[in-house]
């Protein structure tokens, strides 16, 4: 599997993670302007799960309850999103 596809799983398994979420999915239809119709729609576009990898990377926390219950490591969401358009690190010099 390439990093590519690696990473569009992570952000697959973050999506179902958060779909589940009664809690956090409000949080963030509300933050994105998302509706439920566009979580089925873009499930499938890498820039889409990015800036789902992008919202769940907000809190520590959120990253921790994710990979927990995903079976991840820690590091997993930050490098997948790495890996998706728009997760180019930026350098600051």
């Amino acid at each position: 599997m390439s990093r590519q596809e690696t990473a569009e799983t992570v952000g697959l398994q973050a999506l179902t993670w958060l779909a589940g979420n009664d809690d956090l999915l409000p949080v963030f239809l509300g933050s994105t302007g998302a509706s439920l119709a566009d979580l089925a729609a873009r499930a499938a576009e890498p820039e889409f799960l990015g800036s789902v990898l992008d919202f769940l990377l907000m809190d520590d926390a959120w990253v921790i309850a994710f990979c927990d219950a995903a079976g991840l490591r820690y590091e997993a969401p930050m490098q997948a999103r790495a890996a998706l358009p728009g997760g180019e690190a930026t350098h600051w010099t």
